[in-house]
């Protein structure tokens, strides 16, 4: 199910309007990139609760189909965000392919031949990017009235799956699923809990075609103890940078290339994405 940026409690509402494109674009962090340390925290010992054990798929589900499908509705009353998104989505394909070793399908000026878009809702990140970079787009979603939104043959909409990441791929047809240049899960993982989003990446590496991508572009936490944070709202988990990079290396992946989101409302929490590939 998708999720959405979000704001951040009690934040400054001022607008970073440095635009997402420009001539001077920053570099794509490497693995070399180490992350900010962070302060350990054992939940046990302090007497709380993990930020991601509180996370009720039920819950999730009936608040994601209860919004409406739309842009607005899908990206939780910011529909401003999108153009932003989308444009730093694309110089950052942009950029992986041209800074990738391998000859395929990175070095190739033409479109990808397969993607899969993760948590796609209404098929916002589909139609306005994916499906301009790849011939074909199959859609994993697991709310049903936000996928009747698309139509399986039109804009580049290849098979839609209902399911949840957490049953993706299906075991019964999994030789039905790929393979894919770039597996792309934005603004989702948040409603996995940390286990089950391990579980879930270490089943994205054998739906690849060789040299191919998942790519993991999510909201983080900067709360001021370096922690994850609940919303009880959509019931998902926002977290930090430093935890993102640990279930990365507990699932076996490893951070190619990594690029914080320009140009966001600072009163939303930063975007951070990730190429990963198999470590």
């Amino acid at each position: 199910m998708p999720s959405s940026p979000k704001r951040k409690p009690e934040a400054d509402a001022t607008i970073d309007d440095s635009p997402p494109t420009t001539t001077k674009k920053p570099r794509l962090e490497t693995t070399n990139s180490d992350p900010d340390p962070e302060p350990h925290t054992n939940d046990d010992a302090l007497g709380t609760t993990a930020p991601d054990s509180q996370i009720s798929v039920p819950q999730a589900l009936a608040y994601w189909s209860s919004i409406s499908p739309t842009v607005s509705g899908v990206l939780g009353g910011f529909p401003q965000v999108s153009r932003i998104d989308l444009q730093g989505s694309r110089n950052f394909l942009a950029k992986l392919r041209r800074s990738s070793p391998q000859p395929s399908p990175s070095s190739s000026k033409t479109k990808l031949a397969r993607a899969l878009d993760c948590g796609a809702g209404i098929g916002r990140v589909t139609t306005g990017f994916l499906s301009k970079v790849a011939e074909t787009v199959d859609i994993v979603e697991p709310v049903k009235v936000l996928t009747d939104q698309l139509t399986p043959g039109s804009n580049g909409v290849g098979q839609i799956i209902n399911l949840g990441l957490e049953d993706f791929p299906p075991a019964t047809a999994v030789e039905d699923v790929g393979p894919y240049d770039l597996i792309w899960n934005q603004w989702c993982v948040g409603q996995l809990p940390d286990s089950q989003f391990i579980a879930y990446l270490r089943r994205l590496p054998a739906l690849l075609s060789p040299g191919g991508w998942i790519v993991v572009k999510e909201n983080l936490s900067n709360h001021y103890l370096g922690e994850d944070v609940y919303d009880e709202v959509d019931s998902s988990v926002t977290r930090t940078d430093g935890k993102f990079r640990k279930l990365f290396e507990e699932a076996g992946l490893s951070v190619v290339a990594s690029e914080v989101q320009r140009g966001m409302p600072k009163d939303l929490f930063p975007v951070r994405t990730y190429a990963l590939q198999k470590a």
